[in-house]
């Protein structure tokens, strides 16, 4: 099995990981690159394209393909969804198509085919500027959210309590949306669908996140998350636990939400990273993306509940239907924690080895670098990495994550000062707060 796994523009080495897994799942693993660093992948493996242009992406594809003949082409970044569906279609391989993937990219596009098959979601409407986001804000009623239409990771969505809120806001989300990695990674002359920002009404229960298949007609829940943290006016997803609380009821209709929206995106053939919100007692989806779930969710599926996304990918990528069955808990209690620092450039990180030997410790990645900046709510939503453990029960893991994130020191400087002016050392990472699960959320 060969697969071709594709970014337009290369997420530093955000997805190494997750690569390292399919070759080491016995597939060969090729790269392909529009904008890349060298020496990111084996070099008789690898190529770099040169342009982020669609064009190029799928002239570079084409002519590898006639070489190697793979057998299916991936992606696990949310800004290379449609660039996939783009080659696989130019190149006669499995795929989702590039209309499914434009609608699970874009939250309006997306939002539009739940309202088209009457699935359970939050009121929403594209507003082009600040007198039409405050109208519509008064229709809803507030609270409601704020965020863009190809936005990912929570980078510029606003939980808004009144015109004040909105006022500020608005403005801060129109710029960042313009700069924000996650739209500037897309591939260019592509149709990505509208690109702005959308208000939607609150969802005011509890919040799990789920990885699944779609296989023809039927959907599977291979995994469900809970996400614990209590919030602000900004969201990060920072504490998560598995096994879910849900009962059987729940995750009954969890299902049957979860089946209906993949349906309305046109999901026939895909792995799927789906986000429920619970409003008035009944799940209401949040979105569903055509790749699996960040961070450690691959992790969390496989040890609590024996389903291994990255592998799902492989398969579904080739045309292979993938090895999953309906929601089956191991009984074994994760919990997991992305490492969240003040705002800054990152002068140091120093993780001891009392936090890398741990054997409590089931994932642990640092995604930030020295030299990196640091932008958190209102001007980005950047994280240091994540931290997952394992424990008797929710409260003995978290207590796990929290001792060991507490031990790694953060050395900060101000972004617009000289490097060696360091303004914030040996940080500790903090502790979010949290309430139990199912008790509140957006």
């Amino acid at each position: 099995m060969k697969v071709l796994g594709l970014e337009a523009v290369q997420n530093a080495t955000y997805y190494l990981s997750r690569y390292r897994q399919i070759e080491e799942s016995g597939a060969g693993l090729y790269v392909l690159n529009g904008l890349g660093d060298p020496d990111f992948w084996p070099a008789e493996r690898y190529r770099i394209v040169g342009s982020k242009h669609i064009d190029d992406i799928i002239a570079a594809a084409r002519a590898w393909h006639a070489i190697e003949h793979f057998d299916g082409v991936l992606t696990f970044s949310e800004a290379g969804v449609v660039a996939v569906a783009a080659v696989a279609e130019a190149l006669g391989l499995p795929g989702i198509g590039s209309e499914a993937a434009r609608t699970s990219r874009n939250k309006l596009l997306m939002r539009q085919a739940h309202e088209r098959a009457d699935v359970p979601r939050p009121r929403f409407r594209l507003v082009p500027d600040l007198q039409s986001a405050l109208e519509t804000a008064e229709e809803f009623g507030y609270p409601v959210i704020l965020k863009p239409t190809l936005g990912a990771a929570s980078n510029f969505v606003f939980r808004l309590d009144g015109p004040g809120d909105l006022r500020l806001r608005f403005g801060q989300a129109l710029d960042g949306m313009q700069r924000m990695s996650w739209f500037t990674m897309e591939a260019d002359g592509v149709d990505h669908g509208p690109h702005g920002l959308l208000i939607e009404s609150f969802l005011d229960g509890p919040e799990v996140l789920i990885e699944a298949v779609a296989w023809d007609d039927e959907v599977y829940l291979g995994s469900i998350v809970d996400r614990v943290t209590v919030e602000g006016d900004t969201f990060d997803d920072d504490v998560h636990h598995a096994p879910t609380s849900l009962d059987q009821d729940q995750v009954a209709a969890v299902h049957r939400a979860v089946t209906a929206a993949a349906h309305a995106q046109g999901i026939r053939h895909s792995v799927m990273h789906a986000e429920i919100r619970f409003h008035h007692g009944a799940p209401h989806l949040l979105e569903i993306a055509v790749r699996p779930g960040g961070g450690g969710l691959d992790y969390f599926a496989r040890i609590s509940a024996g389903y291994c996304p990255i592998r799902a990918s492989r398969d579904a990528a080739c045309g292979v239907r993938p090895d999953v069955t309906h929601y089956q808990p191991t009984g074994v209690h994760t919990a997991g924690t992305c490492l969240i620092s003040g705002p800054g450039r990152i002068e140091e990180i120093n993780v001891p080895d009392s936090v890398t030997g741990s054997g409590r410790v089931f994932f642990l990645k640092i995604t930030a670098k020295p030299g990196d900046v640091i932008r958190r709510p209102p001007y980005g939503n950047n994280i240091l990495g994540f931290l997952c453990t394992t424990g008797s029960s929710f409260e003995d893991a978290l207590e796990a994550a929290y001792e060991l994130a507490g031990q790694i020191d953060v050395a900060l400087s101000d972004p617009d000062a000289p490097a060696a002016a360091v303004r914030q050392a040996d940080t500790r990472i903090g502790r979010p707060v949290l309430v139990s699960p199912g008790a509140r959320g957006r």
